[in-house]
């Protein structure tokens, strides 16, 4: 047994970790009309291990010990429902449900599983950002608050598309257990963009007062790499996700101070990238290139691959490009503020500034933080006032508390000296 101080630190893991995949895996019994069984019996599940292993301890293998249990739940479920049946059969219908003889839960099971419930979730007969709401929700547990910040909307937007994506998911004839090519046609762009917010949710989070959820991002690598795993899915465009989720993920433990706080790129500490992570970006980027097809995740996952190289003194200019042809694929505010920052790099604050200030971006505090940064050099008082309103702007608190440290900082070196 794993010592038993230890359960409420290793259960949130293991929820955030393994309860998706373990509804996957009952949905492929139950199907998606009774989702909310399987949801039911996961939950219990590890309910029961907060019980069982806060008096026990943690077993030895935990994840083995939560599938026996989630196994055994299904096999009472239908021990009492064919017992209700039995007794009131003529005054109430039965649900039917079949359960496999032979349940079994192996890891290309979990896989599997996983892979069919990514698509299922992503119904064409939902609009996409209920698609999306729901994907986040059922794979990646994403609280209605985590998924409203996501979608910059509020909790009751979210909740009423989120039920209303449920019941279109129950009535849906998808079979959880197969795909077919026509399946992956439709639905892969939304299962890409899910998992595009899983990690940037991740990379840069809007909740917990947390900069960086390093468990989101591992977790949105975990699910892309099951897509690669397949020859339905494994195409240039999931390749070019995954690289760009490599080069991103690199930089993680630089971009936060022992306390929390966030660190800018010019003073991360470059020795603490993480090498084999950047590796494993250039695999990815080169199994992209097969084909002709050159996506928004290629663009992206090509300026990440320039922020992780160390010696190439025209890294910005190759950085602009990208971001130029970005622009004009896809735009989005933060696209835009991003490729202002990389025009700095190349031109200068001064006419970065002119840049940025023409988007206009007023109610946003990346806008602010960007003109906070701009200024910095050039006017100190402008500098803290758009500081200053990148505060009030934002929900983060670590973000909240960097600002003001910066804020401090050019306080301090615009005071005139003692005497």
């Amino acid at each position: 047994m794993i010592n038993s101080k230890s359960h409420k630190e290793l259960l949130p893991h293991l929820f955030r970790q393994e309860y998706a995949k373990m509804t996957a895996v009952l949905c492929r019994h139950f199907g998606l009309a009774h989702i909310e069984i399987a949801e039911d019996i996961a939950s219990d599940t590890f309910l029961k291990a907060s019980e069982h292993w806060a008096i026990n301890g943690v077993p030895d293998n935990p994840t083995a010990w939560l599938y026996t249990v989630a196994r055994n739940k299904i096999r009472d479920y239908f021990k009492h429902k064919s017992v209700f049946e039995n007794k009131i059969k003529s005054a109430a219908k039965p649900v039917e449900i079949e359960l496999e003889k032979d349940f079994e839960i192996n890891h290309q099971i979990i896989a599997d599983s996983q892979l069919a419930m990514i698509f299922a979730v992503c119904n064409p007969a939902n609009p996409i950002e209920a698609q999306i709401s729901l994907a986040l929700q059922i794979l990646c547990g994403f609280s209605v608050e985590e998924i409203a910040n996501a979608f910059l909307t509020n909790r009751e937007t979210i909740k009423k598309r989120l039920q209303r994506a449920r019941t279109k998911l129950r009535n849906d004839k998808f079979q959880i257990d197969y795909l077919t090519a026509a399946d992956i046609k439709t639905r892969l762009e939304t299962v890409l963009k899910t998992l595009y917010l899983l990690f940037n949710e991740g990379y840069f989070s809007t909740t917990n007062n947390q900069l960086i959820r390093k468990e989101l991002c591992f977790e949105a690598i975990r699910l892309t790499l099951v897509l690669t795993e397949n020859s339905l899915t494994n195409t240039p465009q999931v390749n070019a996700l995954l690289a760009l989720m490599c080069f991103q993920s690199s930089r993680l433990e630089a971009r936060t101070g022992v306390n929390g706080e966030a660190i800018l790129f010019d003073k991360q500490d470059k020795s603490l990238w993480d090498r084999s992570l950047i590796d494993r970006g250039n695999y990815y980027l080169v199994e992209a290139c097969h084909g002709g097809e050159i996506s928004t995740y290629h663009l992206e996952a090509g300026i990440a691959y320039w922020h992780t190289t160390f010696t190439d003194n025209n890294k910005w200019e190759h950085i602009l490009q990208l971001y130029n042809k970005l622009i004009l694929v896809e735009y989005s505010p933060v696209t835009a503020l991003n490729r202002a920052f990389a025009f700095s790099k190349v031109y200068g604050n001064e006419k970065a500034i002119k840049e940025v200030e023409m988007l206009n971006l007023s109610e946003s505090n990346y806008y602010h933080e960007l003109l906070g940064y701009l200024y910095s050099s050039i006017d100190v008082p402008t500098s803290i006032q758009h500081y200053t309103r990148a505060i009030n702007l934002t929900k983060s608190k670590v973000e909240q508390e960097t600002l003001q440290q910066e804020i401090n900082r050019l306080l301090q070196i615009s005071l005139p000296p003692f005497k």
